[in-house]
C-alpha cells in the first residue's frame, strides 16, 4: 500500500476510532509517522442533591493524536500531538464543537518538553483504578481533578525511577516554575509505589505570595486477576490541583475561586486519600472500585462540608478489540470543578480505540 492510501485509510479511521495503541501509517527514512485517538459516545443520567433528574448524552471526549518518531544521532526523538472536541464550552445548546489542544511537545530521549501531563499527574494516574467520570479522576490523590492538569509548558526529566518536573506557574507573577520531583519503584512481582514531592508559589491575593508544598504516597499492587490502589497526600498551595479548598471547589479563576487561600491570605492545606480496586472476571470483563475524598484544613461558611467525597463503581466489557463498553455508577456529596453537580450519576458508554 502507498503512502498515500495509507494516510487516506489512517484518516478515514480516525474519524470514527479511539487512542492507547496507534496505527502507524508509513515508515519513510527511518521516521515512523503514526495516528492515534479514540471514539467516545456516553449517556449520563443525573441525580443532583436538591435539584431535578436530567439526561445529557454526548461524544465531545472524542479525540485525535499524530505521532513522530525519528533516530537522530543516536537519539530517540518524538513528536506527540493531540486534541479532543471537549472546546472548553460549558453550553451543551450548540454541538458543533471546536478542537482544543490536549498535547504538545517534544521528547528526546529523557528529556520531554511541551504541553503535556503535569508531574502530580505522573505521580498518581498509573496508580490508580479506571474510572469512566471525565470529571472525576484523581479525586483524593495530589493530581486530583483540578483544571491545571497539562499546563501551557511542561519540562519533565527522567533518570532511573526519578522525574523531575518543571511547569508554568499557575500564579502568573511567580519567581520560580511550580515544581515536583517523583521517584518510582517497580518490584518483579508486579507492584509499584510512586513517592512526590511538589512545590509552587501561590499568590496570596495581599499583593505578595508564600510557597506551598505537598508531599504525595502512590501505589498499586498487582494479585493476579485483582489489583490494589492507594494513594495518600497533605499539603498547602496545591489546591488548585486537588480540586478542593476554601469556598469548595477550585477554579481556575480569581485567586478567590483557586480556594488556596482563605479569606486572611493564608495558604489553606488539604488532605486526600484514595483506595481502588479492580478485577478482571474473563478476559474480556473488568470491574473496578474506588473511593477518594479530601479534606480542606478551613472553609467559607457558606461550605457545608468540608470534605469532598466520591465513589465510582463500574463494569466495562471488551465486545470486540479496541471497542469497549461500560456503565458506571458514581456519587459525589459536593460540587466538583468543573460542572459536576452533588448526587448521583449513572454513565452508559461506547470507546472504540485505535
Amino acid at each position: 500500500m502507498t503512502f498515500n492510501n495509507k494516510l487516506a485509510l489512517a484518516v478515514a479511521v480516525a474519524s470514527m476510532s479511539s487512542q492507547v495503541q496507534a496505527l502507524e501509517v508509513a515508515e519513510i527514512d527511518g521516521t515512523t509517522f503514526s495516528v492515534g485517538g479514540y471514539i467516545k459516545a456516553e449517556g449520563i443520567l443525573t441525580d443532583p442533591d436538591g435539584g431535578d433528574r436530567y439526561f445529557d448524552s454526548s461524544a465531545r471526549q472524542s479525540r485525535l493524536n499524530f505521532k513522530v518518531d525519528r533516530e537522530i544521532e543516536g537519539h530517540d526523538v518524538t513528536a506527540f500531538v493531540e486534541g479532543d472536541f471537549w472546546d472548553n464550552a460549558t453550553d451543551t445548546s450548540d454541538t458543533s464543537y471546536a478542537m482544543r489542544l490536549r498535547h504538545a511537545y517534544v521528547k528526546v530521549d529523557n528529556l520531554t518538553l511541551g504541553q503535556t501531563w503535569t508531574g502530580q499527574f505522573y505521580a498518581s494516574a498509573p496508580f490508580d483504578v479506571r474510572i469512566l467520570d471525565f470529571y472525576g479522576t484523581g479525586v483524593g490523590t495530589i493530581a486530583g481533578s483540578g483544571a491545571v492538569v497539562r499546563p501551557d509548558l511542561v519540562l519533565h526529566y527522567t533518570t532511573g525511577g526519578f522525574r523531575f518536573s518543571f511547569q508554568d506557574p499557575v500564579y502568573s507573577d511567580a519567581d520560580v516554575p511550580d515544581m515536583v520531583a517523583s521517584y518510582t519503584h517497580r518490584t518483579q512481582a508486579g507492584h509499584a509505589f510512586n513517592l512526590a514531592v511538589t512545590g509552587r508559589e501561590v499568590e496570596t491575593g495581599l499583593d505578595d505570595s508564600e510557597f506551598g508544598a505537598a508531599i504525595s504516597l502512590a501505589g498499586k499492587l498487582n494479585f493476579g486477576d485483582t489489583s490494589v490502589a492507594l494513594s495518600g497526600y497533605t499539603g498547602e498551595g496545591n489546591n488548585i490541583q486537588a480540586g478542593w479548598g476554601y469556598n469548595g471547589a477550585a477554579s481556575p479563576g480569581t485567586i478567590a475561586r483557586k480556594g488556596e487561600v482563605d479569606a486572611n491570605g493564608e495558604l489553606v492545606s488539604t488532605t486526600g486519600f484514595s483506595a481502588g480496586v479492580s478485577h478482571r472476571f474473563t478476559e474480556r470483563l473488568s470491574g473496578n472500585v474506588r473511593y477518594g475524598q479530601v479534606t480542606a484544613d478551613e472553609v467559607s461558611p457558606a461550605v457545608e462540608d468540608d470534605t469532598l467525597q466520591v465513589t465510582n463503581v463500574n463494569l466495562i466489557y471488551t465486545y470486540l478489540p479496541g471497542l469497549d463498553l461500560g456503565i458506571e455508577w458514581r456519587d459525589r456529596n459536593a460540587l466538583t470543578m468543573p460542572l459536576r453537580p452533588g448526587g448521583q450519576q449513572v454513565e452508559l458508554m461506547a470507546m472504540y480505540k485505535f
